[in-house]
């Protein structure tokens, strides 16, 4: 079994629990309040922007052109076309997409966009793959269980339609061939690639539910 099966495996109660959520089946029934969805644009944006310059020192600190080249090139695609869906999200709901910018992070926001810009400076690329794929993996999942659960169009079937479409699909099985192809060479850090995949994974869970909270700093 390849590496990144034992890594879903392992995190498979907290998948189990991001597809129960009520963030995910409120937005699949186009219930999901307004109120929570815009938190989670306005920090999901912030979240991003962290996560594509996680790819990018990824990239910078990769030893060979191919890798370099894919994970460069998921920062470019994160900032330039998933980053759209929240530009466009903000724009319907009357939020100029410049004001994203400002928008403060939420505890868990925080927690999270530290954990994977440290590792993306301190950790080894082993563990920096570790700690991306719970993101993709986990949205691309989670939409999909979103596709089954919703019944028609609303308004939210834009955000079901981007993390299930080809695109998004191509960048997540190539972060799963990344995160296969270093449990292979580097046995020895399998132990620390799990932890990282765990804890992002987590982090993915507590996303949710910032979001359906609308979670800020009560000081």
């Amino acid at each position: 079994m390849a590496f990144s099966d034992d890594l879903l495996e392992l995190g498979e109660p907290i998948w189990a629990a991001q597809r129960e959520h009520p963030f995910v089946t409120e937005l699949a029934a186009g219930t999901l309040a307004e109120e929570a969805f815009l938190h989670w644009v306005k920090q999901d944006y912030r979240y991003l922007l962290d996560y594509a310059r996680t790819f990018s020192v990824a990239g910078a600190r990769a030893r060979d052109e191919e890798t370099m080249t894919h994970l460069m090139g998921i920062a470019h695609t994160t900032l330039d076309y998933e980053m759209d869906l929240h530009r466009e999200f903000a724009a319907d709901y009357g939020i100029d997409p410049a004001d994203l910018e400002t928008v403060e992070k939420a505890p868990t926001c925080v927690a999270y966009t530290n954990f994977l810009v440290r590792t993306a400076h301190e950790g080894s690329l082993a563990e920096i793959a570790a700690a991306i794929y719970p993101c993709g993996q986990g949205y691309l999942d989670v939409a999909a269980h979103m596709a089954e659960l919703s019944e028609g169009t609303h308004r939210y079937t834009p955000f079901i339609e981007k993390y299930t479409d080809e695109e998004f699909l191509e960048v997540v099985e190539w972060m799963r061939e990344l995160v296969d192809r270093c449990g292979e060479r580097y046995p020895g850090e399998r132990e620390a690639m799990e932890a990282a995949f765990l804890t992002s994974a987590r982090l993915e869970h507590a996303f949710w539910e910032m979001a359906y909270t609308r979670e800020g700093w009560e000081l």
